[in-house]
């Protein structure tokens, strides 16, 4: 149960302090006391219910333990091989060196001289993840895959218990180390619910596991600010500091009212609920709301004709992940972006639809539409996204399209089934020629891309046709 919102004899004591100060303007560690009393006197005895794991530098470890010569390093991992890129990723010995994810590869270089500059390898990490989840299955049920290097595992019973809790994080770190690696080190924390897990996760790294209960909450978090918490971003900082809490002792003193109005929500309330111990479900997710992609452009392609080819690469990929998803969309956004911070961007609504056709008639009307003083010149970075998303049993078809949409139904089947069998572009339709090689495939904080949708489906052996079953040996003919 959550604790009550009446005061507790603690926090009525911590009132009777200050004002026995007899100070409009009590010292501020006079409020620093008050504020951590009522803290402490707002939480209530909680059990443990959650293990969150996450990956340290997980891309960077994975290059580490494909690549001994890496090991011991500091490694960036860049998507594409260039000084004037940034790093999406680094490594632990980068990390500890003072580098960080999006510095440039030249000012990485100059910082630390034996800097190793890896190109990304997105199908390798995601093959990574799937073996590191496989692992940690094999000891407990994988709860909620937060992103490629996070996944949450609920306790339950006598795993919940502190001392079986911390041998269960043990076992999945020592079997991990076996099945996978040395290199792919993980931080665990373990808390009353996945909120707190999660914070305890990023605790200690790297290689670390901290252990949050009852009697550590909220003691433990009150050096943390309360930036450092997961769902509290820039703008709900800005909203707490106007309401007087700048650190996590004024955040835990706040009352569940208090938070509710701040985040002007029930989400509030929930936030309240998870930061004092109660259990409450992961956040509901909305599902899809885009499907997009954007590709910075390379020297070579920075010209009009070639960056209208990279768009409709993008828009095939995403025109194809539509389909996947079971959705459609009714709108279209194209973003193009120039070096002198020059950008343009335009949208085009439609009747709902998955057809890759119907779509790049959309791309090309928006292609005309930019304006005339941005001919010629040198985009950097172009983009598609796809809004207006629909799910396929609320689609209804125009009533005079519907035998030509059933018709597109099936090519676009055929051509999704044959790029996945033998490989992304085999088939493509012309809009892209020449930059087909361009947009691979990338990893998004919020989404783990499909390798098999993406680039290949290697299950499928290259059959467009399934593979006919042997009969067992030990039967005759008649």
């Amino acid at each position: 149960m959550p604790p009550p919102e009446t005061e507790p004899v603690a926090l009525i004591v911590g009132k009777i302090y200050l004002t026995a100060l007899g100070s409009r303007s009590p010292p501020k560690t006079a409020v620093l006391l008050f504020d951590t009393i009522t803290a402490v006197a707002n939480f209530a005895s909680v059990p443990l219910r959650a293990l969150t794991i996450d990956f340290n530098s997980f891309f960077a470890s994975v290059e580490q333990q494909e690549r001994p010569e890496l090991r011991g390093q500091p490694v960036g991992i860049v998507a594409v091989l260039a000084e004037t890129t940034g790093c999406i990723a680094v490594s632990i010995e980068a990390k500890q060196m003072g580098l960080a994810r999006n510095l440039r590869v030249a000012e990485a270089r100059r910082l630390v001289p034996q800097f190793q500059m890896v190109e990304s390898r997105p199908e390798t990490y995601i093959g990574y993840h799937r073996r590191l989840v496989e692992v940690i299955e094999s000891c407990v049920h994988v709860t909620k895959v937060q992103s490629i290097d996070e996944v949450t595992c609920e306790l339950k019973g006598r795993w919940a218990e502190p001392e079986r809790a911390l041998a269960l994080a043990g076992q999945i770190k020592n079997k991990i180390q076996r099945e996978i690696g040395p290199c792919l080190r993980s931080s665990i924390g373990l808390a009353p619910n996945w909120l707190l897990a999660k914070v305890a996760s990023d605790m200690q790294k790297p290689d670390g596991l901290i252990l949050l209960d009852d009697a550590d909450l909220p003691g433990k978090l009150l050096h943390l600010s309360p930036g450092e918490i997961t769902g509290i971003g820039p703008n709900l900082e800005r909203r707490l500091h106007e309401h007087g809490i700048d650190t996590m002792a004024q955040l835990y003193a706040a009352s569940m009212t208090e938070f509710r109005g701040i985040w002007h929500s029930v989400r509030g309330e929930q936030m309240w609920r998870l930061l004092h111990g109660e259990d409450i479900p992961f956040f509901e997710e909305k599902g899809d709301k885009t499907i997009g992609h954007g590709h910075v452009l390379p020297p070579q392609l920075r010209n009009d004709p070639s960056a209208l080819a990279v768009l409709h690469r993008l828009l095939q990929k995403a025109a194809m992940r539509l389909r996947d998803s079971g959705l459609y969309t009714g709108m279209l956004h194209l973003s193009l972006q120039y070096r002198d911070e020059a950008h343009w961007g335009g949208e085009l609504a439609f009747n709902e639809t998955q057809d890759t056709l119907t779509l790049t008639h959309a791309l090309n009307q928006l292609w005309t539409k930019r304006p005339k003083e941005l001919h010629g010149r040198a985009p950097l970075k172009v983009g598609v996204m796809l809004l207006k998303l629909l799910r396929g049993e609320a689609h209804t078809p125009d009533l005079f399209g519907a035998t030509q949409e059933k018709s597109r139904d099936r090519l676009h089947a055929a051509v999704d089934q044959i790029n996945r069998t033998l490989g992304k572009n085999s088939v493509y339709f012309g809009g892209a020629h020449g930059a087909t090689h361009y947009a691979p495939m990338r990893i998004a904080f919020t989404r783990i891309p499909k390798p098999e949708l993406e680039e290949i489906d290697s299950s499928l052996e290259r059959r467009i046709r399934p593979k006919k079953k042997e009969a067992p040996a030990d039967w005759e003919n008649d």
